[in-house]
């Protein structure tokens, strides 16, 4: 089995409805993504996808979609203040965090075919989620 990981990083900020903690404030994170190709078998030039690739496809995505702005829960009482201030947001039907974060872009990355296995989302330089493909099919 060959596998490669992608890194590419984004910044963005949310808050997690319903907890007890300093998370519950909106703040911001410079945010990690790693995407973990693998197959069984090489391309005709020899590789499993070309990095090149990988980032002109999701950091463009990433860069449009998530990239310098607020990363709500769909109900959140923030939205509609944001919303009037033309603020950046991207909602989310359950709390933002960080295992949502890595299923949105993993879920992405397979929609454009490439052979994603896992996606480890780093929240900060120690702390990160990851969504992974067995876990995907059950």
């Amino acid at each position: 089995m060959y596998k490669v990981t992608k890194a590419i990083q984004f910044c963005y900020g949310h808050r997690l409805m319903n907890y007890d903690g300093k998370c519950r404030h909106l703040h911001g994170h410079n945010g990690k993504v790693e995407i973990e190709m693998e197959t069984e078998t090489l391309d005709a030039i020899g590789m499993v996808r070309d990095f090149t690739e990988v980032k002109e496809v999701v950091a463009a995505w990433l860069d449009r979609e998530l990239d310098h702005k607020m990363l709500l829960r769909k109900d959140d009482p923030a939205l509609p203040m944001l919303q009037k201030l033309n603020e950046p947001v991207f909602l989310f039907d359950t709390n933002p965090t960080a295992e949502a974060i890595a299923k949105l872009i993993f879920e992405f990355v397979r929609s454009k075919g490439f052979p994603v296995s896992e996606v480890r989302m780093w929240e900060s330089e120690g702390s990160f989620a990851t969504f992974n493909e067995a876990k995907a099919a059950s």
